[in-house]
């Protein structure tokens, strides 16, 4: 007698994340009320369970999908405003100069739903957020389906958003009641960074965090121009600060940290504080290289970001898996460091263990939710396929991905985006270009 499920994924590969480093070939996924119930041998799949919809996948790859561990998804609506410049002149001369002219409700939306789009286009399913009207970002990503923790952002200065800290505290933890029951949607803290957020207000998300079970999610130790204004104005490091206002613990999610002496490393790994490793970014502002390696090897939990799409200038987690293995082999030295199968742990599991949400994704087996993504390998530029971890990380690229499910919900179906008008996307798109580039 065969048993009912709702969906089954036959699979030519089958990349679980867990147990490290491991291929099932020739494996299926049997799928029941948005969860996996089972991964075995399609032979003995198709014995098993019937389900109305059961699709072949024979020369794909399936995976956990990605979790974007940092970004500003709205921000795709400033991709390429400004270019070719260190970080704080392009903050400070271009891209606030932009927010404060642009930046509402409107925008944030509009420029979500675009950051969305290329996010399940390129086999993003969970993205960890960051950015003004969070109420508005929230909303498309409710109505798309795809999964995601919502910064709460908190700065010192006034913006369309709040006009001082506790509006922003007040007006994020309205937005977390609103959310806190919903199944794709959570909430982190999000003080901007330590040279934006004085030290009454990072007191009170300290509080915050512990009273709500709250991650704080934060840039920090982004350049070396930050940590020379810190020891200014504070007389330590912008580590150490956070540290003496106990910040810093497995809440805590550090962005960029691309400048860490040793002893910072091991405070690091002390509190349990995770890095969140945005390459792309921080190369192309010039802002350093985080050691991962080092990171690692002091067994700290590292994920990887993309980082806003004003910056990067793409939301492609392919790239930056190949950016952060590349990067970091340059960096020691050392070829054998951060291998294939490290840097896909760092882009499924690693956030979702960052963001808490390791129980439910970021790899596949039973119990887990159904967020999973089918990678076509079948093509010029990845045959022939000796290793599948390897080939997807070093030959793969984000137009491979056909198919995306979300707690078992079909997003993206051989490449045609299910939950978003895609000609609807693009003309908003265009309308927000021309206003831009017309003042």
């Amino acid at each position: 007698m065969t048993i009912s499920v709702d969906t089954l994924l036959h699979a030519g590969w089958i990349i679980p994340i867990e147990p490290d480093n491991t291929v099932l070939h020739l494996h299926s996924i049997a799928i029941r009320d948005g969860m996996i119930v089972d991964i075995l041998p399609t032979t003995e799949a198709q014995k098993k369970y019937q389900a109305p919809r059961a699709q072949a996948f024979p020369h794909h790859v399936i995976c956990p999908g990605f979790v974007t561990a940092h970004t500003h998804a709205a921000m795709t609506l400033l991709r390429g405003i400004a270019d070719d410049m260190p970080l704080m002149a392009w903050l400070q001369n271009h891209i606030w100069p932009a927010e404060t002219k642009w930046v509402n409700e409107e925008f944030v939306y509009d420029g979500t739903r675009l950051a969305i789009a290329e996010m399940l286009r390129s086999g993003t399913t969970c993205v960890n957020d960051m950015y003004f009207f969070p109420d508005a970002a929230a909303r498309a990503f409710r109505e798309t389906g795809i999964r995601a923790c919502i910064g709460l952002v908190i700065i010192d200065f006034p913006t369309a958003w709040a006009g001082n800290p506790q509006e922003y505290i007040d007006k994020g933890l309205n937005l977390r009641d609103h959310y806190r029951s919903h199944p794709l949607i959570t909430t982190a803290l999000a003080p901007h960074a330590p040279y934006t957020v004085s030290d009454a207000p990072l007191k009170r998300i300290r509080v915050l965090a512990d009273e709500l079970d709250m991650p704080i999610h934060m840039h920090v130790h982004e350049t070396a121009d930050e940590l020379d204004q810190s020891l200014q104005h504070h007389a330590v490091h912008p580590l150490e600060r956070l540290h003496r206002l106990e910040l810093l613990s497995p809440r805590f999610l550090a962005v960029h940290m691309t400048q860490l002496s040793a002893h910072e490393i091991k405070l690091v790994a002390d509190t349990g504080t995770h890095v969140l490793h945005c390459p792309e970014s921080n190369m192309k502002l010039a802002s350093g290289i985080c050691p991962v390696s080092a990171l690692l090897a002091a067994g700290i939990n590292v994920a990887l970001g993309t980082d806003g799409a004003s910056s990067n200038n793409d939301l492609d987690m392919f790239g930056e898996m190949r950016s952060a293995t590349l990067l970091a082999k340059v960096a020691t030295q050392d070829a054998s460091t951060v291998p294939a199968h490290t840097v896909l742990r760092m882009a499924t599991l690693n956030g979702a263990k960052a963001l808490g949400l390791d129980h439910l994704i970021g790899s596949l087996k039973p119990g887990k939710s159904a967020d999973i993504i089918a990678i076509d390998m079948q093509r010029i530029e990845t045959l022939p396929v000796y290793h599948p971890i390897s080939q997807l990380v070093y030959a793969a690229a984000r137009d491979q991905v056909t198919d995306v499910w979300v707690h078992g919900k079909h997003l993206m179906k051989a490449r045609r985006l299910l939950t978003l008008d895609e000609q609807d996307v693009i003309a908003k798109t265009t309308d927000w270009q021309q206003r831009i580039k017309g003042h």
